[in-house]
Parts: C-alpha cells; structure tokens; sequence
C-alpha cells in the first residue's frame, strides 16, 4: 500500500532498479508531446507500449542498452516488468511516429541520410489478441503506412443514445456525451476524478432503470467511459518478450531482425505468424516525397489550397520551400512571401517542370516532401 497515490513512472522506475543491478532508471510523468523533438532524437532505439496520450512511463537504461528509450503504459494492474502492459491504441502512437519520421533528411538524390534513422519498436495487447513489429524509418511500413490495421474504435449515433438506448453501454455514453454537458456545463470532465465517475455512474443507472435495461455497473462505467480493455499477463508477457528480444537484436546485431510485423492470437490456442507487410510510397509521414501532379497555369495558393484539400488532416496553414528558397512563409515573412500566392509554380521553380518542395504546417511533427510534377506537355506550348 506505501505505492498508492505515488506516479506509477516512479514506482516501475524504482522496481526496476532494484531488481537489476547497475541500471540507472529515470523516470518522467508527463505527456509524451510535452518533451521537445530533441529529447527523443538523442535516443537510438525507440520502443514503444503506448495506449493514449496521456499517460507514458519513459524507461532510460543506460547499460548495454545504452540510448534505449522503453515506454511502459500506465495500467490500473501495475506490474514491475518492463513493457508489462502494451494496449493498442493508435493515436499516441501517430504522434511518436510523426516525430521520428519527421528527423529524416535526405540527399540531393533524394536517399535518405543514414545517421537521421531512428528505428521503433512497438507492441501492444487487447485481451488474448497481439502484436510487436519493427519500425524503421523510410525502410520499413510506419504506423500510417499501415493505419488500416487498427480496429476502428465503438461509437454510437447521438440519436441512439438521446433517444432509443438499448444496452448498458448506451447509457453510459449518454450520462458521459450528453448529460454531463447539459447538467453541469462547461466543468471539463476528468475520468480520473472519482466524484466525476461516480456521477457519470449514477446517471447511467437511471437512465437505465428508466428503459429497463439491466447491466450498469460502476466497473462497466469505467470500462465504456475510459475505454478499458482488461489485460491478460500471458498475452502482455508475449509481446513484452518478442520486443525486449527485438530491441536485443537491435542493440547488439546478434541475430536477424524481425521482417517486420508479428501477430499473436490466444483466444483459441496460441498461433502466431510473421508479415513483411510493404511501405506505402506515398505515405504521408514516412516517405522521400508525396506525389503531387498540378496544371501548368496552377498558381502557388491553388497548390497550396489543393494540398489543404489533400491532407486535411495534416495541413490548415502551410508554408512551402523550393530548394532552400521560402516561396510562402508564415509569421514575420508573410508579408514579405505574400505576392508569390498569385504567380505560377512553374515560374517559382524557374521553368522546372518537376522537383521536391517542402511544406511545414503547425499540424506536421515534421516537414512534409512533395514530389511536385507539372504538365509537361503544356509547359512546353506556352
């Protein structure tokens, strides 16, 4: 009971050290996106066991894994080994891998610059299912490459909840996504704040007993509202083993990688097996350059406003480069790159038909290549 109320970064940081002899361990509680790009640049390998945002455990092992960053997820059931808990959630670690993609640099050739490689490790668990895979950068499929592989996460029509709730869960969600909101306005509301569940807790069991819907718990509250999927230790040991023993061979070149993504499935028997999925040449993160085709006549703000439109996601306020030249920056020289916005790409790149421009935007964790083409056969007729 002496660790109850302590940061669990902390506690896993001081079970470590004392079961190893000679590890140093520190220990940061914070968010991921509060460290700068150059805290994680120092590192050689990245593994990662991330299931939100939120809450991370960073690992520093400065022993023959010397420059080894481990990230250990906050569980509710803490346990002391390493990578003991590794939940599938992909937004953290889209954010990971925006910000490691983003140190690659690359030749005038357009090769990528060795030294700016950062490989990754990942693993993750969701009850009896699993997987560990190696990332690296520009060579292997990052997570956008292969987003298609995160089971979309439950939601439910508004409509459903407000007005036909037919399952516990519909309750719940009500109470959390509409009630909370009309009862007690703008207070935030923090699932980690036991008056907070308690309360979502006792409006789900109204609601429920209003429709006769049987199964509100103040467990199943806290499932639905923080998206809980409960652990297995067998399966967490699994995926823990398979990216320690990755990361080994990382580290020391001992043996070959894995090539490049494991499953495991463990709710009928234990099978596992092995994908060389492919990376995506036109990924947005991880790739030399995005192809992008436009009209001679196009204009720098159409392109601009053609990107936007593109990568929704990825770009609001973009500015762009061509070969070290700012063809239309943000802030102090908005003013001074603003009358580029009207001429033609075509004369910006001085008659070039093809080449890379570089577009950085608040959004990006890292500056974004376009393998720009323009019509060729236009350009020759003007």
């Amino acid at each position: 009971m002496k660790d109850v109320g302590k940061s669990k970064a902390t506690v896993a940081a001081e079970r470590v050290m004392q079961r190893v002899h000679g590890v140093s361990v520190t220990p940061h509680f914070c968010r991921i996106e509060d460290k700068p790009p150059e805290f994680y640049q120092a590192f050689h390998i990245i593994v990662l066991g991330l299931d939100s945002v939120e809450h991370i455990l960073l690992l520093k092992l400065p022993v023959m894994l010397d420059k080894v960053v481990f990230y250990h997820a906050m569980t509710t059931n803490f346990r002391s080994q390493i990578l003991s808990y590794l939940a599938i959630h992909p937004q953290a670690r889209s954010w990971i891998n925006g910000v490691v993609c983003g140190f690659l640099e690359y030749e005038d050739d357009g090769s990528v610059k060795q030294e700016t490689i950062k490989p990754m490790v990942d693993g993750g668990t969701e009850g009896f299912k699993g997987h560990s895979r190696v990332i690296i950068p520009s060579v292997t499929p990052c997570f956008q490459c292969t987003m298609w592989l995160f089971p979309p996460q439950t939601k439910f029509p508004l409509c459903t909840l407000a007005e036909t709730p037919r399952s516990a869960a519909h309750c719940i969600e009500w109470a959390h996504l509409i009630q909370w909101g009309q009862v007690r306005g703008a207070e935030v509301f923090d699932a980690d704040v036991p008056e907070h569940m308690k309360w979502i807790y006792e409006q789900a069991v109204a609601r429920a007993e209003l429709f006769n819907i049987p199964g509100v718990t103040l467990q199943h509250t806290q499932g639905v509202v923080k998206n809980i999927i409960p652990a297995i230790p067998s399966t967490n040991a699994i995926v823990a083993a398979s990216c320690a023993l990755e990361t080994l061979k990382m580290a020391t070149m001992c043996s070959t990688g894995m090539s490049n993504y494991m499953m495991y499935m463990g709710a009928a028997g234990i099978y596992t097996h092995t994908v060389a999925y492919e990376k995506d040449p036109e990924c947005i993160v991880c790739s030399a350059g995005v192809p992008v085709a436009i009209e001679e006549s196009t204009t720098l703000e159409e392109l601009m406003q053609q990107l936007c439109a593109q990568f929704p996601e990825k770009l609001a306020t973009p500015s762009v480069s061509f070969q070290g030249c700012n063809l239309y920056m943000r802030g102090i020289f908005e003013e001074e790159t603003r009358p580029n916005l009207a001429k033609r790409i075509i004369d910006l790149m001085e008659g070039a038909t093809s080449g890379v421009l570089i577009v950085n935007d608040k959004k990006l964790h890292g500056p974004l290549r376009i393998q720009l083409s323009i019509n060729a056969a236009q350009a020759m007729q003007t």
